[in-house]
């Protein structure tokens, strides 16, 4: 069944996962290892030129730079979660479509990493479906200590709900610990290949669509992408 991703007031109080991060945090984030991968990811992904630019503390131009202001918000729409797995892993036997190593870094408006911040993700699937049953294509996870995650998906697919046809896109939810909670979605380039589908045309018509908040893409490469997108997130209630 397909859903649509959108509803009056975006359900912020009703459907939002409390997160209270204690002082165990900063252990486990900084007991991580070096390559940025999120802390549940069951192995490394192969390592490209954007997560080889981070490791060496170059500066990537993906994504906009940090200065100072939020990353656009979005309604969260009706099909959130809560207690999804922690893991940074989505893609399981179930799951099939064009692969997607998403990585980035999670700011403050200060521009300073934050680490042990949560960030949930779900997404529909290659055929524009949600998993309302399960949690195919929805978790959690915690930046590590340099304020870096690392997500492995796919990228999903258009569908038609309440609003018309949705372009591909990711929901995000990032919260720094005791923080206000961000919702945003993340979108995909118009020159995007993935299941013969024409995301400029996609893109152009999604009237919810913000292009401050499209991820940056390589490849693809062996029929997989790579993507990068950093959050600037607020810290304190204001």
């Amino acid at each position: 069944m397909r859903h649509d991703d959108q509803d009056a007031d975006g359900g912020h109080t009703s459907s939002r996962r409390a997160f209270i991060r204690t002082s165990s945090a900063g252990v486990t984030a900084a007991a991580l290892a070096a390559t940025g991968a999120a802390p549940t990811s069951p192995a490394a992904a192969p390592e490209t030129a954007v997560t080889a630019a981070r490791l060496a503390g170059r500066p990537v131009a993906v994504t906009p730079a940090c200065d100072g202001h939020e990353t656009p918000a979005a309604m969260e729409g009706p099909l959130f979660k809560p207690q999804s797995p922690e893991r940074g892993d989505l893609i399981t036997p179930a799951v099939s479509g064009v692969r997607l190593d998403l990585t980035g870094v999670v700011y403050d408006t200060a521009c300073t990493p934050l680490p042990g911040a949560l960030i949930e993700f779900w997404q529909c699937d290659q055929n524009g479906d949600y998993d309302m049953s399960g949690f195919s294509l929805r978790g959690h996870q915690y930046t590590n200590s340099r304020g870096a995650f690392r997500l492995r998906t796919i990228i999903p697919r258009d569908y038609w709900g309440r609003w018309g046809r949705r372009a591909p896109h990711i929901h995000t939810q990032v919260q720094a610990p005791r923080g206000p909670v961000l919702v945003t979605q993340l979108y995909f380039p118009d020159d995007t290949r993935a299941y013969g589908r024409d995301f400029a045309a996609l893109n152009a018509s999604d009237g919810i669509l913000n292009r401050a908040c499209t991820i940056a893409l390589a490849g693809p490469t062996g029929g997989a992408y790579t993507g990068a997108f950093d959050f600037v997130i607020k810290t304190t209630v204001q």
